[in-house]
């Protein structure tokens, strides 16, 4: 899938640039953006990801591994299928959800190994890196819950969208065969059936990670 392979401007929904580039980092789908932003290319896994001639045995070893990170497994699997290597269908490892106010765009990304990111309309941001027993409830039911959705829709075959615009939800899902995504009204998406399960989650993980943030 070469259309990810190009590396994208930072143009995106903050004013502050390092929030731009955060934001395009949590989506795994840019191996190139990855490596500029790397300092230790030679080690592993970084070595592996970023080599020029991609070693598909080397690649599996990252993602069967059980320690390799969500973020890291989605970078492995982006440069299988970009090698042309057939990938296991529908692993979820990440969901991201975009809410688009009036006054800036909302974005929760969390991944299966419990880490999340949360970056608030105003350009505040949550770096979540442990987990805890809270955490890991709600990130397992966040995945539950997106998976269904998964199981029923399929992968995006064009390039990603840009964010998306004022009064929209946007709810992404990072799977091992490509990015799959579902879009609505803000004053309707929350309660579409197949999508208000996993925003419900969403939202009650956000709930925590701030609170957390706050105490």
């Amino acid at each position: 899938m070469g259309l990810f392979d190009k590396l994208k401007p930072l143009t995106g929904p903050y004013k502050d640039e390092s929030r731009n580039l955060i934001y395009e980092l949590l989506f795994c789908d840019d191996i190139e953006l990855y490596k500029k932003n790397t300092t230790q290319k030679d080690i592993a896994p970084w070595n592996i990801l970023f080599a020029d001639k991609p070693n598909s045995g080397e690649l599996q070893k990252l993602i069967m591994d059980e320690n390799t990170e969500s973020r890291v497994r989605l970078l492995a699997y982006l440069k299988l299928r970009s090698a042309g290597v057939e990938v296991e269908a529908r692993q979820l490892e990440g969901v991201i959800v975009e809410v688009a106010l009036d006054d800036g765009l909302d974005v929760l990304a969390s991944f299966r190994d419990g880490t999340a990111r949360y970056i608030n309309h105003s350009e505040k941001m949550i770096i979540w890196e442990t987990t805890d027993q809270t955490s890991s409830t709600l990130t397992t039911q966040l995945f539950r819950d997106s998976s269904s959705i998964v199981q029923r829709i399929g992968p995006w075959d064009k390039p990603r969208l840009p964010h998306p615009p004022k009064g929209k939800v946007r709810i992404s899902f990072l799977v091992s065969d490509g990015i799959y995504f579902g879009e609505g009204e803000i004053n309707s998406f929350f309660s579409e059936p197949l999508a208000a399960p996993a925003l419900q989650s969403a939202t009650a993980l956000v709930q925590y990670l701030t609170t957390r943030s706050e105490g």
